[in-house]
């Protein structure tokens, strides 16, 4: 299914959320929204994704 994963376009295979950050390779501690909804790291593998969506993943910068 085609989805948008922060801002490119891409062809991913997975149906849940959780799945497809495991497949696009994203590990580690992050947030992540879908369509503008934030997701929380435990309803992801729960969260079935459709064609076209929006997905953010955001993670936490050291710095000042």
């Amino acid at each position: 299914m085609q989805i948008t994963l922060n801002g490119e376009r891409r062809e991913i295979a997975a149906a849940t959320l959780e799945a497809a950050l495991t497949e696009c390779g994203f590990t580690g501690h992050f947030a992540t929204a879908v369509n503008e909804v934030f997701v929380p790291a435990t309803a992801r593998s729960g969260h079935a994704l459709s064609e076209g969506d929006r997905i953010e993943v955001l993670g936490a910068m050291q710095g000042g």
